[in-house]
Order: structure tokens, then sequence, then C-alpha cells
């Protein structure tokens, strides 16, 4: 994986004398083999904050404590508020378990973030390059006594995290103990507290159906369910925001806000924070009423107790989705009184845009390519002046991005990474890491914008000298995975899973590839990462109105990084005998960089489909690039989108290719 081989890479260059590569691992990472222990600035003093935690381990009798990197709604991304593992460990990868003993502390992380964690923590943690969760039981085993009791927190574990743990211990004499007093929150005492800002509804013009119309759909579907539930419990924050078209700032780059809700066939309560909620809101929200399309708002806090006290009537039965229900609630519920589902029927609708969230989601895309569309033309001017970094480029395009209609800000941190920092999938820029953009090197830059009427998420690879062999290879073959997926017509239904592999094809045949997904959902002014839709194993199958991702990669440790990412919407197909099959069309709207593709190696296909793209480009780029008198950016648009010829190696070869014919056309003729 990419971090490791910059890590070995590293360690080599000291090794073998080269001075750069061995003062850049002593500065930014951490030698715990040293005495003293060499400590980065970027590293965490976390010594006090281990011995108020375990001074509470200890009334408790619990001889380990799990920290995971959730929040109590299981969202990806969380609220400063709920960043344990990073209060505790110094550590801000997106993905990461802590776990403290009374004389040890341990981090689980992948290999995107193994560097950061070098860098950000101190020599009071051990950093374990896994993330399952058996290599976690497995250090437990070996360092709890036999009988001894592992404390966690109900509301950070999910039904299959508590399933995982418990197989895994059952045999060795060591235990779970639920703790729903979160002992992190207990030691932390600065901790962020809930943004004070109101919620907001949507506007009618980016709405087509109102909360009621959806209340309605959604009960239809609780109605229609042969198990006969008689609530629906929603705890993922996208459900409840989407059900009644509200909108929050609980969660950065997120417009989620701290939820949730219990719809009977006769009631809705809301769990939220009544003190954000305005007069207006309420009678949006018809709280002050007792009919079935009346909301009863009740306290975030509560929830627990209400839960039970439902859970009594007699003749009920919850339907939960388990892939986002903590354990907290799901141990308030008796197996008779339990329905599950992977995911509830709130995702499996939202996951299908209507007519009117799949017009404003492409409009979004339109003006969310301008900003990168600038970003790109200012970029191929600014770096031969060897002034601008990561975090410059960074910068600009999500100033671009503000300037445009309705933006809401970006939709998640900016990865702007230049070349051995692309080489780390999800790398972001910080002062300590940041590189000076060179010519020399691959650029690879995945940005997105949160808009009124949608959420983006694009990304673009470009090289602004000479590209190596193996890197027009390289990224043409990571281009034509993201082509082969993209027009590929498939029977309606068809599970993302399947169809992945077309991604990977092109790189398998060099014995290349990648170690992330090849795909995601994305929301209208929602999440990035909008689930269930995509192409792994536990996504919902595709249906027309659903939009994903398609971002192919390639990643040479410690040298550069390629993908390539665009959101397309599933469309209906057409076939000469077959009628209920799909294919994708591609909403961002951005060139691919030429010099890069080597298109002696596409397919005819392929390079129809590429062409047909950039056709696409021009006729929706071209007006709104003169609406908004944007004309240089406009002729920039029009040369990276002409057309390919059908032979020849690369763009630049091809139009040489061309000047020779005409010449020789014309020497010919002149002969005859």
């Amino acid at each position: 994986m990419p971090s490791f081989g910059w890590l070995l890479a590293l360690s080599l260059a000291a090794l073998t004398g080269h001075s750069i590569g061995a003062v850049a691992f002593e500065m930014t990472e951490r030698n715990c083999s040293l005495s003293p222990p060499h400590l980065p600035s970027t590293a965490v003093n976390t010594a006090l904050r281990l011995q108020e935690l375990r001074e509470r381990m200890l009334p408790l009798n619990i001889s380990a404590y799990i920290i995971p990197g959730t929040d109590a709604h299981l969202s990806e991304y969380i609220a400063p508020r709920d960043a344990r593992v990073a209060f505790m460990t110094g550590f801000t990868g997106s993905a990461g378990t802590a776990v403290v003993t009374q004389t040890k502390a341990a981090l689980w992380t992948d290999s995107r973030y193994w560097v950061q964690a070098e860098r950000q923590m101190d020599c009071n943690w051990e950093l374990e390059k896994d993330v399952s969760i058996s290599s976690i039981a497995e250090w437990l085993i070996s360092e709890v006594p036999p009988g001894g009791e592992i404390g966690f927190d109900p509301f950070l574990f999910s039904l299959e995290t508590q399933d995982s743990y418990s197989i895994n211990l059952d045999s060795s004499n060591r235990s779970l103990k639920s703790i729903p007093a979160n002992l992190v929150d207990q030691v932390w005492k600065e901790r962020p507290p809930i943004p004070p800002d109101s919620l907001t509804h949507l506007p009618s013009r980016v709405i087509q159906r109102s909360w009621q119309m959806k209340v309605d759909h959604i009960r239809s579907q609780i109605r229609d369910n042969p198990y006969e539930p008689t609530a629906l419990l929603l705890s993922a924050l996208d459900e409840t925001a989407w059900l009644f078209n509200l909108r929050g700032n609980d969660i950065p780059y997120n417009p989620f806000f701290y939820s949730y809700t219990l719809l009977t066939m006769d009631e809705i309560w809301l769990f939220v924070h009544m003190e954000r909620v305005p007069d207006d809101l309420r009678a949006y929200l018809n709280s002050s009423c007792d009919g079935p399309l009346c909301v009863q708002l009740k306290s975030y806090d509560t929830v627990v107790d209400e839960v039970k006290k439902y859970v009594a009537r007699p003749g009920i039965k919850v339907w939960i989705g388990t892939e986002y229900t903590n354990y907290a609630l799901y141990e308030l519920i008796t197996e008779d009184k339990l329905l599950t589902s992977s995911y509830s029927p709130v995702l499996t609708t939202k996951a299908v845009k209507d007519e009117t969230e799949q017009r404003i989601l492409r409009d979004a895309h339109v003006r969310d390519a301008v900003a990168v569309i600038q970003l790109l033309m200012w970029l191929e001017k600014a770096v031969p002046q060897g002034k601008e970094t990561e975090l410059t480029a960074a910068e600009y395009v999500n100033e671009r991005r503000s300037k445009q209609k309705d933006s809401r800000g970006p939709s998640f941190e900016t990865i702007s990474a230049s070349g051995p920092n692309a080489a780390l999938a999800h790398y972001s820029p910080t002062k300590e890491t940041c590189r000076t953009l060179s010519v020399d090197e691959m650029y690879l830059v995945d940005s997105g914008g949160q808009y009124l009427d949608g959420t983006t998420d694009i990304t673009r690879t470009v090289h602004w000298g000479t590209p190596t062999a193996l890197q027009r290879e390289a990224f043409t073959r990571v281009l034509m995975g993201c082509i082969e997926i993209s027009r590929t017509i498939f029977p309606s239904g068809t599970r993302g899973a399947n169809m992945e592999m077309l991604g990977r094809r092109a790189l398998w045949e060099l014995g290349l590839n990648y170690g992330h997904g090849t795909g995601h959902g994305v929301g209208n002014y929602f999440g990035v990462h909008e689930w269930p839709v995509g192409f792994q194993t536990n996504n919902i199958p595709f249906r027309s109105g659903m939009f994903t991702s398609i971002e192919p990669g390639y990643y040479k440790d410690n040298d550069f990084g390629i993908r390539i990412e665009d959101i397309a919407v599933i469309v209906p197909a057409q076939t000469k005998h077959g009628n209920n099959y799909l294919t994708f069309d591609t909403v961002s709207l951005v060139p691919y960089d030429r010099k890069l593709i080597d298109t002696s190696i596409l397919t005819s296909e392929q390079l129809q489909w590429l062409n047909k793209y950039y056709e696409t480009i021009r006729r929706l780029m071209g007006p709104e690039l003169d609406k908004q008198g944007l004309h240089e950016e406009k002729e920039w648009m029009l040369k990276n989108t002409e057309p390919f010829p059908a032979n020849g190696s690369s763009a630049s070869v091809c139009t040489s290719s061309l000047t020779l014919l005409a010449l020789a056309v014309t020497l010919l003729q002149s002969i005859i």
C-alpha cells in the first residue's frame, strides 16, 4: 500500500546515504527507539489524558477501553466534538480505533494513514498496521487477563462491530462491558460544543417532494412490509435530514444535524436539540398539533427513554436499518419486537433521485466544473514560476467555488497532492507536508463543493512537463477503466460489485492495481459519500436515477499518484431488443490532461466515448462560461476538448501526424 512504500523508501534512503530522505524521515516522524525518543513538532503529548482515562477505568473494573472513530450515528464524517480518537492519540486521520489498558495504548489504522500516525502520535502509543477487529481482539487477548472485562460505549458500536468483538473474544474468557457514559468525554475538559446555528428547511425551488409526501411514501413501505412493523427508527443523520427536507451545520463539510426520528403510522417523533428549532421551523413541521402529519419535537438526549417507552407498548414492532443503528438503541428492543434490514427504506428511497433532484444535481456540476477549469488553467500558467504549493492550489479551487451560485462551501477536505504525496490516496496538505508544485511532477487534485442544489466530487491528474512512459501508460489505463465502466450497458438491478473489475482490468493487464473503492453515491446538498450506492459488495443494486462516482486510480509508492473521478447518473439505455437496461451518463464536465493520454492503446469504442464526452463538455460548458463572462476559460476548455483523431499515440503526436499527412498530400499533389 502507498504509505508503507513511502516509509520503506525513506528508510532505504537513510541507509544508502541519501541525506535528504534521511533528514525528512527524522524530522517529520517519531522515533521511539532513541533515548530520549525523537518527537516531531506535530506530535501531541497524551500522557495526562491517558492518566485521567485510566483513573476512570479503575472503579468500573475494566481492563481495557475501546475508542472507535465514529459518532452515535455511525457517521463517516464526524463533528470535532466526536473526534475522541484524535483527542486521545493526537492522530487526526478519518479511520482509526484506539484501545487503552492500564499499561499500554494502541491505535489501529489502515495504510493510508501510517505515515500520518507516526507524525502525530507520541511514544505513549503503539501503531498497529491493521484495521480488522480480529487484530484488535488478538491484542486484547494478549493484554487483558482471563476473566477481564473490556469497556466500550454502545452508542459508538454498530451491531456488526459488537457482534464481531463478541465472536472474536467469545472463547478467550474475556468479555465486553457496555458503558453508556463515555469515558473520553469525562476527561475532555475543552470538548467543543454543539454549534448554536438554527436548523433550516430547503427552499421549494430545490425540492419536488414535500416532507409530508415523503412521510406518506415511507409509511406506505411500512404498511406493505409483510413482517408488519409498527414503527421505523431512523438513526443516520442524512435519513432525518432527507425525510424533512432539513439541513444543519453540525458536521464539517456535511449539512447534517444531530437527530433521530421514530415514525409510526400515526405519530412522528423528531429528536433534536430543541433550542435550535426556531418558530418558523416549528410551524413548517406542524409541531403544535397531534395528527399523523404533525411532528412532535423531543429533546435529543431523551431518545433512549422514549424508545424504551414505545417498545414497552403491547403489539409493536420496530424496523431498523442495521448499518446505521448503534448498539445502545438496538439493545433496547427485544428480539420479538425487532425487524431488521441492512438499510432503512429511507436510505434506499433517497438513493434514487427524483426528476428535480436529477436536474439540479446536473446543474450544480456545471457550475462546479467552472471552478475546476479555472484551477487547472491557473496552475498551467502559475506552476512554471515555481511559487505555488499544494495548499495554495487547494485554497484557489475552493475560493473559485465560493463565487458560484448557491455555494455552501467544500464537500470534503481537498486532496491536493504533488509527486510522492499523491501516492497517498487520501493525502491532504498541511504546513508541515506541503510541497511546491513543479513541472517535473504529476499533480492530483480531488475536490468537491456543496451547493444548495447538489454535492460534487471530482478528481483530475495532470502533468505540466514531460511525463514518463510509465506515467502516461498508467494514466491511460486508469482512463480506460473509467471509460469501460461509464460506457457499460447492464440490466437494471445489477450490483456495482459485479462490474467493478471493469475499472481495474486495463491495469491488471500490466500487473497494476489500486487499494481503494471504485465509486460511491453522492447526494443533493448531502454527504459526498452517500450510501448505499456504489461498487462495493454491501451496496444496493443500481437503478435509474442513482448517482455514483467512478474513480479508478494507480499509486506508485514515493513517486506519483493517479486518480480520475467522475460523477455519473444511471439512465435508461437504448438497446435493440431489451427495454430494462441501464448505463451511466457522466455529469462531471472537466477534460482530462491530453498529454497523459496515449490513444494508441485505447480501443475504437473507448476513443469514440472520449470524443463524445468532450462534445458534451463543449455543449454544456460553453454557454455557462459565456454567461459568466469567462472567455479565457472558454478558450482553454475548447482547446482541451478538441476531438482525438482515430490514430496516433497521444494528443500531441496525433496533431503532428495530421500535419505530416497534410504535408504529404501537398507534396503528392505537386508531383501529380
